[in-house]
């Protein structure tokens, strides 16, 4: 299938943004995340923020008052940066299709926090969010994490470590286009080199800031690796053709199916890395978005609503 020709002005755009590309640096990244996105944002009843553990934290509650399930979401941005503003719209979007509060985690990044730094940090809030539970406004029994990116790769992370080591109960992990191995002979990473966003030279270089060696990177910086995947939570795995990490996604999701775990998988052939995100620009994010809301809420037992197109939401 082509890509989808609606993402020809982005691409166009996007060649000749200098941060995008090398020799690449953690600083001009982050600078660019303190531009606004075009996209659109969802209202929700209660959003704000606090603090969560060491990390500044966004809740978003569409029924301040009552108690609700909670997605623990973590942004994307190759370890190396991301927001919560610039995940603002997707977690608005999640909440509102879902009807269960968003917390969205402002993790430490690299290359000054390396692994397993943000991930030790996320386990622990974990804990904390449990321990809080009553001032956010959740229900501390229903626990579901997720993320895109390398917030995908943390989300899948944290579960293989809570199957593991112990830990608050996981019903859910959501994984759009999720990093899960740094092997980087992957067939997705040769046909989607270049030219769709998120480059394969790219993508090394983040793991390059993340990871000390990564070619020996373990199970939980590079889950595709893990021994086992019984046990782990149902998940939702959302991948895009024209991405370099297609081919881990689509691995990842027929080994989880393989081990047990019931899984959603949604492919989105004309698509690249980062597509959900971009609401009121793209008809397939709200695409992704309903499918990532159905599985929350089958795993939470919350009956299925019809999710609106971010275009109808103010």
């Amino acid at each position: 299938m082509p890509i989808d020709p609606a993402l020809a002005p982005l691409l166009q755009m996007l060649a000749d943004v200098p941060h995008m590309k090398p020799p690449f640096d953690p600083a001009a990244f982050r600078l660019a995340d303190q531009q606004p996105a075009p996209f659109v944002r969802a209202e929700v009843a209660e959003v704000r923020d606090l603090t969560i553990g060491s990390m500044a934290a966004r809740l978003y509650h569409p029924r301040p008052g009552e108690i609700l399930p909670l997605l623990v979401f973590m942004h994307g941005g190759g370890w190396v940066f991301g927001t919560l503003d610039t995940h603002d719209p997707l977690c608005r979007a999640l909440a509102s299709a879902t009807e269960v509060a968003v917390l969205s985690l402002d993790y430490p990044l690299s290359p000054e926090h390396r692994y397993p730094v943000a991930l030790d940090t996320l386990r622990a809030a974990l804990d904390t969010i449990v321990a809080e539970a009553g001032s956010l406004g959740i229900d501390p029994a229903r626990l579901a994490v997720g993320g895109d990116s390398a917030g995908g790769n943390l989300a899948a992370a944290l579960c293989l470590s809570i199957r593991d080591q112990g830990g608050p109960a996981i019903a859910h992990q959501l994984l759009l286009y999720p990093v899960l191995d740094s092997d980087f002979a992957r067939s997705s990473w040769v046909e989607n080199a270049s030219g769709y966003m998120l480059s394969s030279e790219m993508m090394q270089w983040f793991w390059a800031q993340y990871l000390d060696s990564p070619a020996d990177a373990p199970a939980l910086a590079a889950p595709l690796r893990a021994e086992s995947l019984a046990g782990l939570p149902a998940a939702t795995v959302i991948t895009a053709g024209f991405d370099p990490l297609r081919d881990e996604g689509l691995a990842y999701a027929e080994r989880l199916k393989a081990a047990g775990v019931p899984v959603v998988a949604e492919h989105f052939p004309g698509m690249i890395h980062g597509f959900a995100s971009m609401l009121g620009m793209l008809p397939q994010a709200d695409v992704a978005v309903g499918t990532a809301a159905r599985g929350l809420r089958a795993a939470f037992e919350i009956d299925q609503i019809p999710y609106p197109p971010a275009t109808a939401i103010c």
